[in-house]
């Protein structure tokens, strides 16, 4: 049985936490950020965990994390 390759631009993206669980950044962080208000900003910094559904299709592209 070959090794299996990690899938990068998840790892980029990714990562798994002491307990098993997967991290991640929240979306729309990135530009047009003058409309939003400071409260929202601030929220958008904390990570969050990928949600169950996806959880098995994210693990599937790091199989060694």
């Amino acid at each position: 049985m070959p090794k299996l390759k990690t899938n990068k631009a998840a790892a980029k993206r990714f990562s798994v936490t002491g307990t098993g669980k997967l991290k991640r950044s929240r979306a729309n962080k990135q530009h047009i950020l003058g409309k939003k208000s400071p409260k929202r900003k601030r929220k958008l910094r904390k990570l969050g965990l990928v949600s169950a559904a996806n959880h098995a299709q994210v693990k599937k592209m790091l199989p060694y994390e």
